[in-house]
């Protein structure tokens, strides 16, 4: 018999028992649905994380205090104990340091209100002390209006470059260039605008303002709070030589003892890249995991289904057989009756996978994507649930006898 005819009588068998063909599907939909919705979830957030790690800059690495990220919990005492990384160690290893492009010293308060005399923003923006170099080392545009000159530096000018969100907050349908903003009591004449970077993961990426930092650290002082230090290496070849130079110069400056670990972070894109992989990993393996336990079961619920369906049908194979139906013929499809009914729960496990992972993607501002590798795994793995799970009950339908068949009742 034709296999396009063996899978016709498949399916009208399957749309005859309707009921029991769903229950049977719950088990497959439950299992697929469980494994593409958290890889779906898992490759948005990899993909928006990755997104976000890119805008370092192009061969732009950080020294800082503390690891970028760190995983179950927060700040431990290994990393509070180090001393912070100051002002003047900073310009000492621009000074010493012989093999980068770009260096951004950078001081960051935080929880701050910005005002005019007008309006205010709620209190939880950040303001930030930075060098000339931040631009290139930070992947920032200023959209209108100009950045900081050496001579603003030099001069601890009161002037100050806003994230969009200040603009939205405080200068609605007015040119903020030239305007003057309130931090802490104290007046800065707005110079410059960045360009828009949206939200990540819920949190804005405008939500700033930057002053020169010296003007910074006039106002805030020096002390309690450890810098950021943003390097651009002369090129993509010399990254490596850039990072070793770096670590050298700076444990000197900071005097680490030869043999003892770094009193300081170095990351990148790259880094950080292979840092959330390496976590995201684990979440991988455990959705996994749940997703054979599901099918599992459900492959077990099909071999039961199909079992119970070889009994109600005895008469009908037993029909068959005795007109000339090969037992190949009816093991086919029996087998194809169970490699549908898992593939159809493939189907919408994959669908409801995708949509409930990018859903809560897009609430965590992730790009929307597909992960076709798991959506191509999930259908094969469907297969192999309908054939393992159903060539014993379609074994048991192969081998009856039509005789004994014709006289069940």
């Amino acid at each position: 018999m034709p296999i396009i005819e063996l899978i016709s009588i498949a399916l009208n068998t399957l749309k005859n028992n309707k009921i029991r063909a769903a229950l049977t599907l719950s088990g497959i939909v439950i299992g697929v649905f469980s494994i593409i919705a958290i890889m779906t979830l898992l490759n948005a957030l990899q993909a928006g994380i990755e997104g976000g790690l890119n805008e370092l800059g192009s061969n732009t690495y950080q020294v800082q205090k503390f690891p970028a990220i760190q995983f179950g919990g927060g700040r431990n005492s290994k990393y509070r104990n180090r001393p912070d990384i100051t002002y003047d160690q900073g310009i000492r290893l621009k000074e010493k340091a012989t093999l980068y492009k770009y260096m951004s010293i950078e001081d960051y308060v935080y929880n701050k209100t910005i005002k005019t005399n007008k309006y205010q923003t709620n209190p939880n923006f950040y303001v930030g002390g930075v060098l000339p170099e931040y631009l290139e080392c930070n992947n920032k545009t200023v959209q209108y209006g100009r950045f900081f000159s050496p001579t603003d530096i030099e001069r601890n000018a009161k002037v100050a470059v806003l994230g969009m969100d200040v603009v939205d907050k405080l200068f609605q349908n007015v040119d903020p260039i030239g305007k003057d903003i309130i931090v802490d009591n104290n007046q800065y004449q707005v110079i410059g605008v960045f360009q828009k970077k949206g939200e990540g993961f819920g949190q804005s990426n405008d939500n700033f303002v930057l002053l020169p930092i010296t003007t910074m650290q006039q106002v805030y002082g020096k002390n309690n709070r450890s810098m950021n230090i943003a390097i651009q290496a002369p090129s993509k070849e010399l990254f490596n030589e850039s990072v070793e130079n770096i670590v050298t110069v700076l444990r000197s400056i900071r005097k680490d003892k030869p043999g003892e670990p770094d009193s300081f972070e170095i990351y990148s894109n790259e880094s950080l890249i292979t840092q959330v992989n390496s976590f995201t990993k684990y979440f991988k393996y455990g959705a996994g995991f749940i997703s054979f336990i599901a099918l599992l079961a459900a492959g077990i619920g099909i071999m039961n289904i199909m079992l119970v369906s070889v009994t109600e049908r005895t008469k009908e194979i037993g029909i068959r057989k005795a007109i000339g139906a090969k037992s190949r013929s009816v093991l086919i499809q029996f087998l194809i009756e169970a490699v549908i009914l898992c593939e159809l729960g493939g189907i919408i496990g994959i669908f409801l996978g995708i949509v409930t992972g990018n859903l809560l993607g897009m609430y965590l501002n992730s790009p929307v994507v597909i992960p076709y590798d798991w959506v191509i795994i999930g259908l094969v793995v469907c297969s192999a649930v309908g054939i393992a799970f159903g060539v014993y009950p379609a074994y048991q339908a192969a081998k009856l006898n039509p005789i004994d068949a014709l006289r069940y009742e």
